[in-house]
């Protein structure tokens, strides 16, 4: 015996019958590799990892006691156990959304869809997007947002206290979390001074001077400082002390122009502020990359309103590539 057929015997009863009935997610996962013919495909339609969404199409395969997928190099496809469990899953998964569609109508005042985003996000990237998507929708669009860093971000998310999060990109694996993870878009950490400071009439800001300059920078838990002082440690070098620490970047903004200082700062939030009295510097030849992800628990456990500002955010024209 196989290990695959020890699995499957070992999923369900003596009496032949499935331990427990499939979860939408499951059938979801299973749909998906069948619409679009490849595991993968699936996979990043889903917004899993394509080892999650091969996990959730053995698991039922094993609850049927049935092969329900030939795979192959060019793909997979069902068999004809897979084709009879497709059609009364497509009917069983319309019918989940219409139910509910009608819980969230009976509901007097919706409960709102919490997004826990990062400063940058919040203050300069979101409030457009959300207006933009609000006015798409038939019924309002009813959003709960948390302002906090990255790293609170994610904790909130995995705490169940948000439902999707955005925040910069963390070199750990987000599966190993229990999190998925989507691309949102980039970013680049600049220097931003005063017409009238110095730097504004160089193209480059040399590496030496800038290390030993004191600027204003956010608080030590924002990505943006976090992103500079890393790379900058690569070079076995280390930022000069922080002339100020501040915690918004429209505050940090203010703080640089009216000290005529330098202050590190999202090239995002520069573009999208609008402000026109700070120039943009970088340091050398050095470029102070981040890219911004989308966040959120397994989409299966996701409440409705939630899929759908999912999808929508991840259709947005996104403002800088990911």
């Amino acid at each position: 015996m196989t290990e695959a057929e020890r699995e499957t015997r070992t999923a369900r009863t003596t009496g032949g019958k499935p331990v427990r009935p499939p979860e939408l997610a499951e059938l979801r996962a299973f749909c998906a590799a069948i619409d679009l013919g490849s595991i993968g495909k699936a996979a990043r339609l889903s917004r899993v990892s394509q080892p999650a969404l091969s996990k959730r199409l053995r698991g039922l395969e094993q609850l049927s006691g049935s092969h329900l997928l030939k795979r192959s190099s060019h793909g997979v496809s069902p068999t004809p156990a897979g084709e009879r469990l497709y059609a009364a899953s497509r009917r069983l998964l319309a019918e989940a959304e219409r139910v509910e569609a009608l819980m969230d109508g009976l509901a007097p005042d919706p409960a709102p869809v919490r997004l826990a985003a990062s400063p940058t996000m919040a203050e300069f990237v979101l409030p457009p997007m959300l207006v933009d998507l609000g006015g798409r929708h038939e019924h309002h669009l009813s959003v709960e947002l948390s302002v906090t860093n990255s790293s609170a971000v994610r904790a909130l998310v995995l705490e169940g206290r948000a439902d999707l999060g955005i925040s910069a990109a963390e070199p750990s694996d987000a599966q190993a979390t229990g999190l998925c993870e989507a691309p949102f878009c980039g970013d680049e950490i600049v220097v931003a001074v005063p017409e009238t400071h110095p730097w504004a009439a160089l193209g480059r800001i040399e590496l030496a001077e800038f290390v030993a300059t004191r600027m204003i920078m956010r608080d030590p838990g924002a990505n943006s400082r976090l992103a500079v002082s890393t790379r900058i440690e690569t070079l076995g070098l280390s930022l000069a002390p922080p002339l100020a620490e501040i915690g918004s970047t429209t505050a940090a903004m203010e703080a640089a122009i009216s000290e005529g200082v330098p202050a590190l700062l999202s090239c995002l939030a520069l573009s999208l502020s609008g402000e026109s009295t700070l120039v943009t510097r970088r340091v050398g030849n050095l470029r102070f990359h981040r890219r911004f992800v989308l966040i959120h628990s397994a989409e299966g456990s996701l409440p409705r309103r939630a899929r759908s500002l999912v999808r929508d955010l991840l259709e947005v024209p996104k403002l800088l590539p990911a």
